[in-house]
């Protein structure tokens, strides 16, 4: 059976009357890149959070390696974490950083993370806070992986890059998952970057897991159809209806198959990772529109 590295079960977390996380479930098989998409406010920083021990679930749990995170020193060290806007001590130089890093986790490679700013060029002697936002994310990604985490959890670090220091950061990323086999969880929601990189998706929006699963089997369990305009009546071929627009004569649907043949009324078309998340993301804003609305009406 594979290992699985994080594994959360009807989980919530609320801050206020307000649920950042609600009812969420998921599985992330070890060895996996995992891109977690959505909009600002989806509950992707809340769920980082709390793989990584900083936040209390107020619903449901949360296991990293079948383990509570919480309080657990031997499970925190087996996680990395770069917090959004890679927050770092602007005053300390790399080499500082490493030194650190030593002396705070049991088990550093600190001539890996050396290593790995020496191939990039970047200076080890220079404080942090004079090199660009590219080269301090990458500090801060060698300072991680010097860790040797098993899981690494990356929130939003490329948001604020240029597009070459975007693709870098990826590259060296991708680069040095190969080379240790780290499992990750990456949020971002620049997709053309995680298309490249990752091969699991999770989808969050409105507090909720809307679609995870291994980006090829979504691919392929997913077309466009377009045809003659529906009035919603069942598809031969087709598990559900994602997202549909239409015009006066035809329909466009983005739509989970069952595996058996499609209708032959409609022209059938692959789909893009791009396709799926929005599909999903408009989806569930419809949804959470409508029992806003039916709330109000009640």
């Amino acid at each position: 059976m594979t290992d699985i590295a994080l594994e959360i079960d009807a989980l919530g977390k609320r801050y206020g009357r307000t649920w950042a996380l609600q009812d969420c479930s998921l599985q992330l098989p070890a060895g996996r890149i995992a891109a977690l998409v959505g909009p600002n406010g989806a509950g992707k920083s809340t769920l980082l959070h709390l793989a990584v021990g900083l936040l209390k679930p107020d619903a449901g749990q949360l296991q990293v390696f079948g383990q509570d995170p919480r309080g657990n020193t031997a499970t925190l060290a087996e996680i990395g974490f770069v917090a959004q806007d890679t927050p770092l001590y602007r005053d300390f130089t790399a080499s500082d950083l490493l030194t650190m890093g030593g002396k705070l986790n049991r088990r550093w490679d600190g001539a890996l993370a050396r290593d790995r700013l020496a191939q990039l060029g970047i200076a080890t002697d220079k404080p942090v806070g004079r090199l660009s936002g590219g080269q301090r994310a990458q500090v801060a990604l060698a300072l991680a992986l010097a860790k040797l985490p098993r899981l690494l959890l990356l929130d939003e670090p490329i948001a604020a890059l240029d597009p070459l220091a975007r693709h870098e950061f990826m590259q060296a990323l991708m680069g040095a998952v190969a080379e240790t086999g780290t499992t990750v969880l990456l949020s971002s929601h620049l997709l053309a970057d995680l298309e490249r990189a990752c091969d699991h998706l999770i989808v969050l929006q409105t507090a909720r897991v809307q679609l995870a699963g291994e980006v090829d089997e979504l691919l392929a369990r997913h077309r466009t159809l377009v045809g003659p305009r529906t009035d919603g009546a069942p598809i031969p071929g087709v598990a559900q209806v994602v997202r549909a627009s239409h015009t006066d004569r035809q329909s466009t649907l983005l739509v989970r198959t069952d595996g058996s043949p499609i209708d032959s009324a409609w022209i059938v078309h692959d789909v893009t990772l791009e396709d799926l998340v929005l599909a999903y993301l408009a989806a569930a804003e419809t949804r959470a529109a409508a029992r806003t609305a039916s709330g109000v009406l009640a």
